[in-house]
């Protein structure tokens, strides 16, 4: 059981919504400490008990999570939580049972504790599988197949200004101010499309990034996003705004 729960996130915020979420889903859990560097990490560990289970974001005031194990022995399971997804294959490489990116939500938090809890002991070879897994090479969606009056017609990905949501209808606007129904999610467009060229702003909201005009502080930590020949707002949430900018300027 992962009654014993230590947070390494250094990110107030952030922090309070893992504890609260955690509260929600495991009531009986204790939080033994909220910890936000690599050093206060480290020396934590040299002198407590190994925990249940580490819920550890990957950035921290002081560098990268992973010089953690350069320094410290953690031989329970761990949760890794980031607002950037290149870490993966590297985090795979220690005992984590799952990855998570920022915002955690309730389902994927829970999801990941369920795991923890069916696999008491880790198994180094389902890392391997799952490092596998994630290293076979990724086809992102190039284009859309779309009934046209009397037949189809094929729009590219190229030609997406950005995608929305309007009455649970999945939209595309296209460069030329036409828009068009798709037959998918935003979840399975956000997991087709290259993440180097798309952001996933919001719940309803996918833009391509040549799509963007500026980004505007909003209230609350938030940003709006001011979108090329468009009207539309796009506000991104606090938790997501460093995730946004991060990948403005990469």
């Amino acid at each position: 059981m992962n009654n014993n729960i230590l947070i390494i996130e250094d990110e107030k915020l952030n922090a309070d919504r893992l504890k609260r979420l955690i509260g929600m889903i495991r009531p009986q859990a204790t939080i033994l400490a909220v910890l936000e560097s690599v050093q206060e990490t480290v020396d934590w560990l040299s002198n407590s008990p190994m925990p249940d289970l580490v819920m550890m974001d990957v950035r921290l005031s002081d560098g990268l999570s992973f010089e953690i194990f350069e320094k410290a022995n953690i031989t329970c399971p761990i949760i890794f939580t980031t607002a950037y997804d290149e870490y993966a294959v590297k985090a795979f490489k220690y005992n984590s049972v799952d990855y998570l990116l920022k915002p955690v939500e309730h389902e994927e938090l829970a999801l990941a504790l369920e795991k923890v809890e069916q696999n008491h002991s880790f198994s180094n070879q389902q890392s391997i599988e799952d490092l596998v897994r994630y290293l076979q090479p990724k086809e992102h969606r190039s284009r859309f197949l779309i009934p046209f009056k009397d037949g189809y017609k094929a729009v590219s990905v190229s030609d997406v200004h950005y995608f929305f949501l309007e009455f649970k209808v999945t939209k595309a606007r296209l460069q030329d101010g036409a828009e068009v129904a798709l037959p998918h999610t935003m979840e399975e467009l956000d997991q087709q499309l290259d993440p180097h060229l798309f952001f996933r702003a919001n719940r309803q909201c996918i833009i391509h990034v040549n799509a963007i005009a500026q980004l505007h502080n909003h209230f609350n930590g938030k940003i709006k996003v001011a979108l090329k020949n468009s009207d539309m707002e796009v506000i991104v949430s606090r938790e997501k705004a460093a995730a946004l900018k991060q990948w403005m300027d990469c």
